[in-house]
């Protein structure tokens, strides 16, 4: 059985093809246009312009009426258009989509290659131009814009949780992150936290609607037009969490393309609708619809991560100045998933298993392995780049040097996790960090081999001496909200160890 008819892959939906869906439906024009929620005087000028190409929101809305459509209605649309629907050659060549694909065929109960067909349309009536112009928008959405949208979504949470805020001298901060006093300032030492893995399975099957299929069809359509990587690989998801007494919790097992196409498209849906002044949110109705449910860890997806503030000493500059501690900031590139053009600390990845599921489950490993990616240049520790095929990508023989020197004495690299969070952006857990490197050596010897991977797109430094531009940094909207958390955490944290190598601003911490 045919599922869809021909719509050029390089013009996307024209006149013609647009009037024998009208035609497949058994629609009068007045009928038609009421049933896409649009003009009459559209629907005649199909008729009068066969080759007219409507505008990318007429293709999306096309879109979605063909694949909502009964199977008789897309039988109907095949036979006038002549043969099935042709596939882009980008679906088809891309080779981490094919997973993706695979998942939106069984989640939302379509027959297999449906995805591809109805990813491949979406695809043909993009510009890449108004998606970019888009992104431009989104950019100018800054924290505090978010973090405000957030708390009025979600105006009730109960006694002593709260949104973290901040005085940082004088400037007042506030975020997304969902927390309790109980969570903050845990200062715990890494690699004795107790988060077991309960089962290496993967998760339930989530079932989509077809709005959010729609949605996760053009998340895949719209990440192959702008070039954007998106990997499938097994991802810890958070059962359940207590921080008395050090950090404990319970862990499954879930897969990136389940939370790309589903809680990760909740940020960008809040984001337009600030962009556009309003608007409904049905993702985050549907996924995320009240503080109960972002508490709920495991009724629901809740992915995540960690990410640290590093602090590495410097010995005393003729030009620079006293001894200190040099600070990192990253600018997220715009090709990666997750806070994408928004400034973070570094390393920040999402918490996952690479080849020993159990061991890997300790917060500790996912900072390491990132330590390695992020700053000092390894690219074959995660399937991002390449296959994974080494039994122990993390094992000493394969670190880079400054791994090897930092771990080949204790005391080097010290870890601790800061605060704990629940992001209300996309539900994400956030295990905010500090690394320290006390012995200067390590920044004679490495500072200069240290270089952000591709998913920055710049790097900043700060000295833990100029108080001032520390004030400028943390009241910057250009913050993603859960870097913003570890940057203030982090800095709590380092001015009650740091000595005379810090002259930090205060920061006095609160949940609203």
């Amino acid at each position: 059985m045919q599922v869809g008819g021909t719509v050029n892959p390089a013009t996307g939906w024209t006149g013609q093809t647009a009037c024998a869906l009208q035609a497949a439906l058994r629609l009068s024009n007045e009928g038609f246009a009421e049933h896409l929620g649009i003009g009459v005087r559209t629907v005649a000028a199909w008729h009068q312009k066969p080759d007219l190409r409507p505008k990318s929101e007429m293709q999306q809305l096309l879109d979605t009426a063909l694949d909502q459509a009964p199977a008789a209605v897309k039988d109907r649309f095949a036979a006038l258009t002549g043969d099935a629907n042709p596939v882009d050659d980008r679906v088809v060549s891309d080779p981490n989509i094919t997973a993706a694909l695979e998942w939106l065929d069984e989640h939302a109960g379509w027959e297999p290659g449906a995805a591809r067909r109805k990813v491949s349309r979406r695809l043909s009536g993009l510009d890449l131009r108004q998606l970019q112009d888009r992104g431009t928008r989104r950019s100018r959405v800054n924290q505090r814009e978010v973090a405000d949208a957030l708390q009025r979504y979600y105006p009730d949470r109960p006694d002593d949780y709260g949104c973290y805020s901040a005085r940082v001298d004088d400037t007042e901060i506030t975020t997304s992150i969902l927390t309790h006093p109980a969570w903050l300032d845990l200062d715990s030492p890494l690699g004795a936290e107790q988060l077991r893995l309960t089962s290496s399975l993967p998760d339930s099957p989530a079932v989509l609607d077809a709005e959010a299929a729609g949605h996760a069809a053009q998340r895949l359509a719209e990440g192959l037009e702008l070039g954007t990587k998106l990997v499938n690989m097994p991802l810890y998801r958070l059962l359940g969490i207590d921080t008395a007494g050090g950090i404990s919790g319970a862990l499954g097992v879930s897969h990136f393309v389940h939370y790309a196409l589903t809680m990760d498209l909740l940020e960008a849906e809040l984001v337009d609708a600030l962009t556009s002044g309003g608007g409904s949110l049905p993702l985050r109705d549907r996924h995320l619809p009240n503080i109960a449910t972002v508490l709920d860890l495991s009724a629901r997806l809740c992915a995540g991560g960690t990410l640290a503030l590093c602090a590495f000493a410097r010995p005393a500059d003729p030009f620079r100045g006293p001894a200190d501690y040099v600070l990192l900031v990253q600018e997220r590139s715009g090709h990666v998933v997750n806070a994408a053009r928004r400034l973070a600390v570094i390393p920040k990845g999402f918490h996952q298993p690479v080849t020993d599921y159990r061991a890997d489950a300790k917060i500790a490993a996912t900072l390491r392995r990132e330590m390695e990616e992020e700053l000092f240049g390894r690219d074959d520790i995660d399937n991002t780049v390449g296959h994974q095929r080494a039994a122990d990508p993390m094992h000493p023989s394969r670190m880079s040097e400054p791994m090897r020197w930092l771990t080949a004495e204790p005391g080097r690299l010290r870890m601790e996790c800061t605060a704990f969070g629940l992001n209300l952006v996309s539900g994400n857990y956030e295990f905010p960090a500090l690394i320290v490197v006390d012995d200067e050596e390590f920044w004679t010897r490495y500072g200069g081999v240290i270089e952000a991977n591709w998913e920055s797109s710049t790097l900043r430094q700060y000295s833990t001496l100029d108080r001032d531009l520390l004030t400028d940094l943390a009241g910057d909207v250009a913050w993603s909200n859960e870097g913003l958390f570890a940057l203030l955490e982090g800095l709590r944290r380092l001015n009650q160890i740091g000595g005379d190598r810090v002259n930090l601003p205060t920061i006095e911490w609160e949940t609203r």
